[in-house]
């Protein structure tokens, strides 16, 4: 696994950065691809539903998670 790395993101029109791992980081882009969403909405989503307690990159860590322990459970269920 890599080190994390700074990214951009535009939440509500509103620059910011997450430091996210390669693995993730292509992870995440591809469910974007895959639910044919914007990277920047699927960020949103995550963003409007997260804790806020929870960092907006571990948001993104556990989301990612989910997504694929559904897929290997065979639930066709968005996390």
């Amino acid at each position: 696994m890599t080190r994390p790395i700074k990214r951009s993101l535009t939440l509500q029109g509103h620059r910011t950065s997450v430091s996210l791992e390669d693995e993730f980081w292509r992870a995440f882009r591809d469910i974007a691809e895959a639910r044919d969403l914007p990277l920047n909405a699927l960020a949103a989503e995550i963003d409007a539903t997260r804790d806020p307690e929870t960092g907006l990159a571990t948001a993104i860590r556990l989301y990612v998670l989910r997504h694929y322990r559904e897929l290997a459970r065979g639930s066709s269920a968005r996390p």
